[in-house]
C-alpha cells in the first residue's frame, strides 16, 4: 500500500523554535505563580481546585506543595539557584509549617496517609536539588523535624510497584543528611524491581492477580526510569551502567510512541499528568543515557509541550486541571485530586540542564521515528506500533498489556485505559459509564442475546512478530492474543445469575483476536472456541485455584460478533460525518481524520453485514462529541467461525473510496487455508505479499515477558 508523504523538517521542528529554554523557564514560573492563591497561610498546604482524592483534602494539600516544589527545584537548580523573588522562601516557609507537629498546617505523617509516601519522595528530591540554597540555610530545628517526618518511611514495606522508588529516594536523601536509613529496605526493593523487569528497558508496574507481568503504561518511563536518575543525583553519583543501558533501550522504543504532531499515547492510568511523559526523555539527557541526539530530545520535548499548551491544558487561571487537554474529570482515578496533575512537573526535568547544555544549544532535529511510515514490534508490552508521520498519527495495537489485578471472584469490566485493542495519540477510549460497562470502541466482542458486548480482561499472548512484504518499505506485523470473555450484568438490566449484589457476570468462551498490520491498515481477525475449563472456569495454571470462578454461570449463547473501530471526537456534532453502506462504515472529521471499518467476508468467513456508528456526548476527553464506527454480524457465529474486518485510522482522506481499499486500491483478501472451522488464515495484501496467522496456536509461554529477554 502506498506510504503517506512524510512531513517537512520545517513543520516537525517548528515547536522547538517556539520553545527555547527561556520559554520553558517562563512557563514554569507562570505555573508556580498561579498556584500561590491556593496555598495555606504558611504555605505548607496547596489545595488546588478540582476533585478531592480518596486520601482526603489534607493529603491533597501536601500533594500540592510537593509536586509544585518538584517543578520549582528543577527550575532553580538549572539556574544555579536564581529564580523569582520569594520562590525559595515560599517553599522554606512551607517546610517549616508542614513538618511542625504543633502547626495547624502540618503535613500528614506517612503513618497517617499512605499517599504521603509519594509526596515525601518529591520533597526529598526538591531538597536535594536545591540543597545549597534551601536545606543548607534552614535552621537546625526545621532540618531535624524534616528528617523526623521523612524517617517514617524507614523499615516500611509492601511496595510492589513503582512506589519502591519513593522509599529509595527518601532514604537516599536521609543518608546524605545524617538521617536514618536501612540497607534491608533497599535490598528488598532491588529484588522486587528486578522481578518486574521484563526486558528491552520495560518494567511491568506490578504483577497481575495471577503473577504475570503485564502492567504496562507511562509509569514504565516516568517512574521506573526517572527515579534511578534522580536517586543517583541525590547521592552525587553517576547513573550505574545497568540502569543507563535500560534507559537507553526504553527510549529507543518509547520515541515511537510520540507522534510527529507531539501527541503522546493516550493509554494507561494517570494520564492527567500530561507532560510527565517527557520525564524519561529528559532523564536520558541528564544522565547521558539516551539514543537520541541532543537536538532530537529538544525537538520531541518541545513538540509534546506545544501539543498540550495549544490544546488548552492550562486553564484561564493558569492551572493544570484534571484532564488531558482541557478539564475532563473522567480521566481521574480514586487517588487523583486537584493537585495531582502537577506530576506534570516531570516534563520540566530538562530545566536541570543549564542554558549551555547541548540539548538547548544544538540545532533541533527530528527523532528517527518521525522520518517515515513504519511498523514497530515492542515485545515487552506486547504492542505493535504503526506510525504515519505524514498525518501525525501513532497507533498501538495492544495484544499484551491488561493490568488484570482485580480479585478473581469480583465482577469486573475491561479497564478502558488498558484492555482496548487499540490506542493512539489522537483518540481516546470512550469513558462514559455505559462505555465502561459495555465497551464498543477499539474492541472486538461477542454479543449475547440482548446485544450486550463481552469483556476480555486477562490477555493471553499467542504471537507477536514483524513481517515484511516485497517492495514494502514500511513493513508490517502480526499480533495474536486471546482471552476467556464474560458479560457484565448491572442492576438495570441483564440476568444476574444466581449471585446477589450490585453486579454479576456470565462466563463465555475463549475469544482469539489477531491484528495483521501494514501502515495505517489493520486486518482484524476473530474466532471463538469453547473454554478448556468448561463452565467451572479457566483451565488451571500453576498457582491457580481450580474452580475459582465457579460461582458465576456460563452464558449459553448463541452469539453474534462485534468489531469496533477507532472513536473520533470533535467540539460538536457538525464536525463528524458518518457514511455507511453494505459491509462498511466510516466516520470522517472536518479536518480530514477518518476512522473506517470494512468487512472482509468471503472464502468461508462470517460476514459483518450490519454497520453503524455510536455517538456519545461527554464520553471523550478530546471533544464534547464522539463517534465510534462498528460492524456486526446478523447471523450467529459458531465455534471456529472466523470474522475479518479492515480497521483504519488516519488523516488526509485515509478512509479512501468505499468498497475499495483505504488508499483507493484493492482490498486485502482473507483466505481460510483449512476451510470453514479451521484456524489458519492467510491475509493477502494488494502488493502481493501475504501474512499467515494461526488463530488456533498455543499460547506463548513467554506471556508477560519479552521473548528471550533477560534482566
Amino acid at each position: 500500500m502506498p506510504a503517506m508523504t512524510a512531513p517537512s523538517s520545517a513543520s516537525l521542528l517548528a515547536p522547538a523554535g517556539r520553545w527555547p529554554r527561556e520559554r520553558w523557564v517562563a512557563v514554569a514560573d507562570d505555573l508556580l505563580r498561579a498556584t500561590t492563591p491556593f496555598a495555606s497561610p504558611g504555605g505548607s498546604l496547596i489545595r488546588l481546585p478540582g476533585p478531592v482524592s480518596a486520601s482526603g483534602s489534607w493529603s491533597d494539600g501536601l500533594e500540592g506543595y510537593a509536586r509544585t516544589f518538584l517543578l520549582a527545584a528543577f527550575r532553580l537548580r538549572g539556574a544555579g539557584g536564581d529564580g523569582p523573588d520569594g520562590l525559595l522562601d515560599r517553599y522554606a516557609r512551607g517546610l517549616r509549617h508542614g513538618t511542625d507537629p504543633a502547626s495547624p498546617e502540618r503535613w500528614p505523617r506517612l503513618t497517617e496517609r499512605r499517599q504521603a509516601v509519594v509526596e515525601a519522595a518529591s520533597v526529598a528530591i526538591g531538597l536535594a536539588e536545591t540543597r545549597p540554597w534551601l536545606w543548607d540555610r534552614l535552621d537546625d530545628a526545621t532540618r531535624a523535624r524534616t528528617v523526623d517526618w521523612l524517617a517514617d518511611i524507614v523499615g516500611t514495606d509492601g511496595y510492589t510497584n513503582n512506589w519502591l522508588w519513593f522509599q529509595n529516594v527518601v532514604e537516599a536523601f536521609l543518608s546524605t543528611v545524617g538521617g536514618p536509613w536501612d540497607q534491608a529496605d533497599l535490598d528488598r526493593n532491588e529484588e522486587i524491581a528486578e522481578s518486574l523487569y521484563v526486558g528491552d528497558g520495560w518494567y511491568s508496574d506490578g504483577r497481575g492477580r495471577d503473577g504475570r507481568r503485564q502492567n504496562f503504561d507511562h509509569y514504565a518511563g516516568w517512574a521506573w526510569h526517572v527515579y534511578p536518575v534522580l536517586h543517583a543525583r541525590i547521592l552525587g553519583a553517576d547513573l550505574d551502567d545497568r540502569h543507563a543501558g535500560r534507559l537507553r533501550a526504553y527510549l529507543d522504543q518509547a520515541q515511537h510512541l510520540v507522534s510527529s504532531s507531539g501527541a503522546p499515547l493516550l493509554q494507561g492510568r494517570s494520564v492527567t499528568y500530561r507532560t510527565a511523559v517527557l520525564g524519561p526523555f529528559w532523564a536520558g539527557a541528564v544522565a547521558g543515557a539516551t539514543p537520541l541526539a541532543p537536538g532530537q530530545t529538544r525537538a520531541l520535548a518541545s513538540a509534546v509541550v506545544d501539543h498540550f499548551w495549544a490544546a488548552g491544558s492550562v486553564d484561564e487561571r493558569g492551572l493544570l486541571p484534571v484532564g488531558w487537554h482541557g478539564p475532563y474529570p473522567r480521566v481521574r482515578q480514586l487517588y487523583t485530586g486537584g493537585s495531582s496533575p502537577y506530576w506534570a512537573s516531570k516534563g520540566f526535568l530538562g530545566l536541570l540542564l543549564s542554558a549551555d547544555h547541548p540539548v538547548w544549544t544544538a540545532a533541533p532535529q527530528p527523532p528517527d521515528a518521525w522520518h517515515r511510515d513504519r511498523v514497530t514490534v515492542l515485545p515487552a508490552p506486547g504492542w505493535v506500533v504503526a506510525a504515519t508521520p505524514g498525518d501525525g498519527v501513532v497507533r498501538v495495537l495492544n495484544h499484551g498489556s491488561d493490568r488484570a489485578i482485580e480479585p478473581p471472584l469480583e465482577p469486573r469490566g475491561d479497564d478502558p485505559f488498558y484492555r482496548r485493542l487499540g490506542y493512539s495519540g489522537v483518540t481516546s477510549p470512550q469513558l462514559s459509564a455505559r462505555d465502561v460497562a459495555a465497551p464498543l470502541d477499539s474492541h472486538t466482542a461477542l454479543l449475547d442475546a440482548t446485544g450486550l458486548p463481552s469483556h476480555r480482561v486477562r490477555v493471553d499472548r499467542v504471537a507477536l512478530r514483524p513481517s515484511s512484504g516485497p517492495g514494502d518499505d514500511e513493513g508490517g506485523a502480526v499480533a495474536v492474543s486471546r482471552s476467556r470473555v464474560h458479560w457484565l450484568d448491572l442492576p438495570d438490566g441483564g440476568d444476574a445469575g444466581d449471585a446477589a449484589g450490585w453486579a454479576a457476570l456470565r462466563h463465555g468462551p475463549v475469544l482469539t483476536t489477531a491484528a495483521v498490520v501494514r501502515g495505517r491498515c489493520e486486518v482484524r481477525l476473530a474466532r471463538w472456541t469453547p473454554s478448556p475449563g468448561g463452565d467451572t472456569g479457566l483451565a488451571p495454571r500453576p498457582g491457580d485455584d481450580l474452580d475459582r470462578d465457579a460461582a458465576w454461570p456460563a452464558d449459553p449463547g448463541p452469539w453474534t460478533a462485534h468489531v469496533g473501530g477507532w472513536p473520533l471526537a470533535a467540539a460538536g456534532d457538525g464536525a463528524l460525518h458518518t457514511e455507511r453502506d453494505d459491509g462498511w462504515v466510516r466516520v470522517r472529521r472536518a479536518d480530514g481524520t477518518t476512522s473506517l471499518v470494512r468487512s472482509l467476508h468471503g472464502d468461508g468467513t462470517v460476514p459483518l453485514d450490519e454497520a453503524g456508528a455510536t455517538r456519545r456526548h461527554g464520553a471523550d476527553p478530546l471533544g464534547e462529541t464522539s463517534a465510534t464506527p462498528w460492524l456486526r454480524s446478523t447471523r450467529n457465529v459458531g465455534a471456529g467461525d472466523v470474522v475479518a474486518a479492515l480497521v483504519v485510522l488516519g488523516g488526509h482522506d485515509a478512509g479512501g473510496v468505499p468498497g475499495r481499499g483505504p488508499d483507493g486500491g484493492t482490498l486485502p483478501r482473507v483466505l481460510l487455508l483449512d476451510g470453514a472451522g479451521g484456524s489458519r488464515v492467510e491475509v493477502r495484501w494488494p502488493d502481493g505479499s501475504a501474512d499467515l496467522v494461526d488463530l488456533g496456536a498455543d499460547t506463548d509461554d513467554t506471556a508477560g515477558a519479552a521473548p528471550g529477554a533477560t534482566p
